[in-house]
């Protein structure tokens, strides 16, 4: 009787403790959401990874285009972009809160910019929680305001905007594995203007992920697709790839 009435008693302990620990981790606001995101697959995030994408482009009479690119990314904040064939010089190049665009081997650049995306989507899970709060701050984006939804059979918190509001600028998140799927925002020259990006077709990277598949919207109408093939993570990558000025002399994939 009393090894059972001691077994019972560290039971409840332990259940005592796991509901302590949830109610620590509780998710009131999008500050807490981006910690815990962080957290989720902190030391399991791949620090880099390449890929090659089909851009297509969809056109308001229904005609499409569609380009390859090749993709390099290193945690956090730095995104080089080549468009194949790499000998005719065009490309991005994202790197440190700036951009440079290259056409015919010219920059134009570099240029204040932060890629939202590649916040949300990538440096979230790499780069210290605190960071990342900051820079979503500093893109307008109101981390109070935070209520749950059901997207595409999805459970999904939303941060920045109360219920059936798809305009203010928001972002959300499966809420199972924290990981980011849709950003909105207004656009800063046409406020009545909303633009989208989806992340969608999450896979397995190591023991993180990536999205496969990304959407742009405009006023609830697609306007570019992307989708990412031949993905390998924690590849080494050389710095040269990042200075702009190597933009011509380097490659992605040789």
């Amino acid at each position: 009787m009393r090894l059972r009435i001691s077994v019972i008693g560290v039971g409840l302990a332990v259940l005592f403790a796991w509901a302590t620990a949830a109610r620590g981790q509780e998710i009131r606001d999008g500050e807490a959401l981006l910690k815990a995101m962080h957290d989720r697959y902190q030391g399991a995030w791949y620090e880099s990874v390449v890929f090659k994408q089909k851009s297509i482009t969809l056109n308001a009479d229904g005609t499409s285009s569609t380009e390859i690119w090749d993709e390099a990314l290193q945690l956090p904040g730095k995104l080089r972009i080549d468009k194949e064939p790499h000998s005719n010089g065009g490309g991005y190049l994202f790197a440190d809160g700036a951009l440079t665009v290259f056409e015919k081997g010219k920059a134009d650049g570099p240029r204040p910019f932060v890629h939202m995306l590649l916040v949300l989507g990538f440096d979230v899970y790499g780069q210290p929680a605190e960071k990342t709060i900051q820079l979503v701050k500093d893109r307008g984006i109101d981390l109070a305001p935070i209520h749950e939804e059901t997207w595409e059979g999805t459970p999904v918190y939303v941060v920045g905007a109360g219920k059936g509001d798809l305009k203010a600028k928001q972002f959300w998140v499966e809420k199972k594995r924290l990981l980011f799927l849709r950003l909105i925002e207004p656009d800063p020259k046409e406020a009545t203007k909303i633009h989208e990006s989806r992340f969608g077709n999450y896979q397995k990277v190591g023991k993180g992920w990536i999205a496969e598949r990304v959407e742009a919207y405009t006023d609830g109408k697609a306007v570019f697709r992307e989708e990412y093939f031949d993905v390998q993570g924690n590849v080494k990558l050389d710095p040269a790839l990042y200075d702009g000025s190597k933009f011509m002399e380097t490659r992605i994939f040789k």
